[in-house]
C-alpha cells in the first residue's frame, strides 16, 4: 500500500494540490457572522479579507478531535500508512489534538502505522514541506525517509513576512496595543519571521517602498542555491505585489519555480489583508 500524506488547511495549498498528489486534508474552522466555515472548503480567503476590510473580526478554531479520530481509525483499519504533517504547534492546538487522537487510536490498533509530525511551519512555508513529502511518497520513498526529510525541510524553512496593518496581529494577541497604535500612526511596516514555530518581529520599516527590497536582502543573507529550490509566496489579497516580489527574486537569483497562493482563511483571519510572506530554504539545509 502506498503512503498517504495528510495536511491541514493552514498549509494554504488549494484543493488542486491535494488532488494532484492524492493527499488528505483536514480543515481548521473559521467563525464569521455567527457561522462556522471550513477553511479552504466552504469559505474563501477573499471572503475573509473583504469582511476584515469592513471591520469584522473573524475567529478561528483548530481541527476537532473527532475529525482526527475518524480519519486515523480508518487508516488503522485499512492498515495503510498515514503521515500527518501538522501546522506549527506554537500557532495552533491542532498538533496536540492530533497527537492525543493518535494515542487513542493506537490503544485500540497497536499496529497502526500513523505518524503525526509538528512542522513548526505555517502558510506556504508549511505547504512547501507538504508538497516535498507528497512528491517523495509518489516516488515510493519509505515512511522513515519521508519523516527524516520532512524534519530537515521544516527546521530549515524560512518565513519572512510583513503585514499591512498591525491592528490585526494585535487582535490575535501577536503584538501589544501600543505597538499596533504607534505602528499605524507612523505607517510602520513590520518584518517578522517564524523561529521554532513562533512569530517573532525582526525589524520595522517606514512605509512600504523599501519593504520588498529588504525582504530580498534578508533572503540573500539567510538562504542560497535558490535556482534549485521552489520559492513560496503567499499574499493577503494582493496578487500584484506578490508577483512583483516574484519577478524581483527571479531577476536577482534566477529562480525557476514558485508557488504563489493566497494566505488562507485561517491564517488570514489573524494577519489581515495586505499580508505578504516569502518562504525559502536556508543555508543550513543539506
Amino acid at each position: 500500500m502506498s503512503i498517504k500524506i495528510m495536511a491541514d488547511s493552514a498549509s494554504d495549498l488549494t484543493k488542486e494540490y491535494f488532488t494532484k498528489y492524492d493527499m488528505e486534508m483536514v480543515s481548521l474552522t473559521v467563525h464569521l457572522d455567527d457561522k462556522d466555515y471550513e477553511d479552504g472548503i466552504t469559505i474563501s480567503p477573499k471572503n475573509v479579507f473583504d469582511a476584515m476590510r469592513v471591520g469584522k473580526s473573524p475567529k478561528t478554531s483548530q481541527v476537532s478531535p473527532q475529525t482526527f479520530k475518524s480519519i486515523f481509525t480508518s487508516y488503522a483499519e485499512s492498515k495503510q500508512t498515514l503521515i500527518y504533517l501538522a501546522f506549527s504547534s506554537e500557532l495552533s492546538g491542532t498538533y496536540q489534538t492530533a497527537k492525543m487522537m493518535e494515542s487513542e487510536v493506537k490503544e485500540e490498533y497497536p499496529d497502526a502505522d500513523i505518524h503525526v509530525i509538528d512542522t513548526k511551519c505555517a502558510s506556504i512555508g508549511y505547504g512547501l514541506v507538504v508538497l516535498h513529502a507528497a512528491k517523495m511518497a509518489q516516488d515510493g520513498k519509505s515512511a522513515a525517509e519521508i519523516i527524516e526529510e520532512v524534519k530537515n525541510h521544516s527546521v530549515n524553512m524560512e518565513h519572512i513576512f510583513t503585514v499591512d496593518d498591525l491592528e490585526y496581529l494585535y487582535r490575535g494577541g501577536r503584538v501589544s496595543k501600543t505597538a499596533a497604535f504607534v505602528g499605524s500612526l507612523l505607517n510602520i511596516k513590520p518584518i517578522l519571521h517564524v523561529e521554532k514555530g513562533k512569530l517573532i518581529p525582526l525589524e520595522k520599516m517606514r512605509g512600504s517602498k523599501k519593504l520588498l527590497g529588504r525582504m530580498i536582502e534578508i533572503m540573500e543573507e539567510r538562504g542560497g542555491d535558490f535556482e534549485n529550490q521552489v520559492i513560496g509566496i503567499s499574499h493577503g489579497d494582493d496578487l500584484e505585489r506578490a508577483e512583483k516580489l516574484a519577478d524581483m527574486i527571479k531577476e536577482k537569483f534566477g529562480v525557476k519555480e514558485f508557488v504563489i497562493e493566497f494566505v488562507g482563511s485561517a491564517i488570514g483571519a489573524h494577519s489581515g489583508p495586505g499580508t505578504l510572506a516569502l518562504f525559502f530554504l536556508n543555508k543550513n539545509y543539506k
